[in-house]
């Protein structure tokens, strides 16, 4: 698919020449030759052009428990693609050097959807994801390479904020298999003064893609003094029950300082296994702590006999006692996973 057939579906043209972008909640309007939050999207002569269509920063296989996504073609390797950009400006961002960079500034290659499909076919990747830096901001690249990734019978696969408007989410759930959605917080004023964002669109997403019967996994990095109170962390498992399911897999994630955001200590892990608990007790069915490799927490448990039937550590599937159609080698009891 030509990106101009796009047109009119990500963006509108106003009669004195600017663009509105359609893609993320900003509804960024764009005057010409101006760039949108984003830094990606650019108003040429009147249209919006993807400054990142085609290329990519980063191209490489990594787990797919690297995204992290447990219960989606457990033990497999995902062809990972990363941009640069994103749609929101996290003070603690991981991945900064390319979130929060322009096209300019970082060394990208020419990645067009066959050599993407080519380049997973090569190392064995069973599926295609989107990574790294913000996918959403990249929607009519994205969704090419998944057009032919479908043809190919490789997995498509999202690592999003979920910042997305409603019509992007409903057309990006017509292309993906799964997605690991960050929800970073249960407040707004969480998503404002940290990730100048909004909560209400990203919790939007998750619902309108599980609805869809995108596979959804949820990461929620806790970060001292700011996401990691217990009263938080009961509304978030509680939301994710209620909205998505208790089968919907939770990552509970240590936070280290990093970017603008270098004032504050590493999570304890004492608060993590706190969150893991909570979820538990909520009535989730798998609940992991992210970041603290080696952690019991790490593994899967049957949610009927409550032993573990995927053990792992860091990004490493170590032991499966699981049958071939995903029940509990042990009782018989239906695990939730995704081939």
């Amino acid at each position: 698919m030509r990106l101009e057939e796009w047109e009119g579906r990500s963006w509108e043209r106003a009669e004195d020449g600017s663009v509105r972008c359609l893609v993320c909640p900003r509804r960024c309007t764009i005057p010409e030759g101006e760039r949108g939050f984003c830094r990606v999207r650019e108003n040429e002569g009147g249209v919006l052009k993807l400054l990142t269509y085609n290329r990519a920063s980063t191209a490489v296989p990594d787990p797919i428990e690297k995204k992290p996504l447990f219960h989606y073609k457990p033990g497999t390797d995902v062809f990972s693609l990363g941009t640069v950009g994103c749609n929101l400006r996290c003070r603690h961002c991981q991945n900064w050097q390319i979130s929060q960079a322009s096209p300019e500034e970082v060394p990208m290659e020419e990645w067009p959807a066959d050599r993407v499909v080519r380049g997973a076919r090569r190392t064995g990747c069973e599926s295609v994801a989107f990574t790294y830096n913000e996918p959403i901001i990249n929607l009519e690249y994205t969704i090419e390479v998944f057009e032919r990734c479908r043809e190919a019978g490789l997995g498509r696969v999202y690592v999003t904020n979920g910042f997305a408007t409603r019509s992007t989410a409903e057309l990006l759930g017509e292309h993906l298999d799964a997605a690991n959605v960050d929800l970073k917080a249960f407040t707004d004023e969480f998503y404002r003064e940290v990730a100048r964002g909004r909560l209400k669109p990203v919790l939007r997403t998750c619902k309108i893609w599980k609805r869809m019967g995108v596979h959804v996994e949820v990461t929620t990095l806790v970060i001292p003094g700011l996401n990691d109170s217990e009263e938080e962390a009961r509304r978030l498992a509680r939301w994710i029950k209620r909205e998505l399911g208790p089968e919907t897999p939770w990552h509970v994630s240590r936070f280290h300082p990093d970017y603008r955001m270098l004032d504050r200590p590493p999570t304890p892990v004492e608060t993590i296994e706190r969150f893991v608990r909570i979820g538990y007790e909520v009535g989730l069915y798998y609940v992991y702590a992210g970041n603290v490799p080696g952690h019991e927490y790490e593994h899967t448990y049957c949610p009927e006999c409550k032993r573990p039937v995927v053990k792992r550590r860091g990004f490493a599937v170590t032991e499966m006692h699981v049958t071939e159609d995903f029940h509990c080698e042990y009782c018989g009891a239906k695990l939730h996973f995704v081939t």
